[in-house]
């Protein structure tokens, strides 16, 4: 498996707009936003897609979401946000390092896809 982007912000290879970092994982401002907020939070531990998790990524995939709150609280945004798993080339995920986007600052359609 050869570094996505995501590994190489991780080892600070390349520069990213970091709003948060911890042990277990780092949040920046994605490059591409499709809102005015638009926030990838990934887990320092490399896991292709959500769907090659296992029961051992248990309390990480849980720390990954409470961490997104943390970030939407902070930044004013609790009430009115998405998070986004995209899972494989069909669910349109193009970054093979798990990532779920925080997304929030404007008005949201349902069903999202």
């Amino acid at each position: 498996m050869s570094d996505t982007i995501f590994q190489k912000i991780i080892d600070k290879e390349l520069p990213a707009d970091i709003v948060y970092e911890d042990d277990s994982c780092l949040a920046f401002r994605d490059i591409n936003p499709v809102a005015p907020v638009h926030i990838l939070i990934i887990p320092k531990k490399k896991i292709e897609k959500i769907s090659d998790s296992s029961q051992e990524d248990k309390e990480l995939l849980g720390h990954l979401f409470l961490v997104a709150g943390g970030i939407a609280k902070d930044l004013g945004i609790e009430d009115a946000f998405r998070l986004v798993v995209n899972n494989g080339a069909g669910a349109q995920q193009t970054v093979f390092h798990l990532h779920i986007h925080l997304i929030a600052g404007r008005e949201f359609q349902w069903p999202p896809g």
